[in-house]
């Protein structure tokens, strides 16, 4: 992380307080802030992971040069997953399913995932990314993780 910038480091760090509050909350608050703070973290989550999706098509779109025909198709696919992937996880709720529990996990579990894309597309990246994107994939997939089985 030291070879990261201060501001990408610090508000990346940042990032990860909401999620790990939340846990928190799940831990030692009351019973009665449970459902709320499983329907943040899940929202939070699904947040994140999606912004991440943005960052993967802006980096695939990037390195297009103009022509999209350029970048593997597999890259923009992916681009478009986590958002796909956090619809799926929500609609359970809606349909009065047991949720966020296991749609917390899969978040989580696909955030864990997450840096073999950006691993992928790091040629395109700064030379830090790889060095930021670790530690905030674990820390906020774990927490994700845990969230869903508190």
């Amino acid at each position: 992380m030291s070879t990261v910038p201060a501001w990408p480091r610090w508000l990346g760090l940042a990032g990860l307080l909401p999620q790990w509050a939340l846990l928190g909350v799940l831990a030692l608050g009351p019973e009665s802030w449970r459902y709320a703070a499983l329907a943040l973290a899940f929202g939070y989550g699904a947040l994140i992971f999606t912004f991440l999706g943005g960052m993967w098509w802006g980096l695939a779109a990037r390195g297009s040069g103009g022509d999209a025909r350029r970048v593997r198709p597999w890259i923009w696919i992916a681009a478009v997953a986590p958002s796909l992937i956090a619809f799926a996880a929500y609609a359970p709720w809606v349909f009065g399913y047991d949720w966020p529990g296991p749609s917390l996990v899969l978040l989580g579990v696909c955030i864990l995932a997450s840096p073999l894309v950006d691993r992928s597309l790091s040629h395109l990246a700064p030379p830090w990314w790889m060095s930021l994107r670790w530690p905030l994939s674990i820390g906020l997939g774990l927490a994700t993780v845990l969230a869903g089985m508190a």
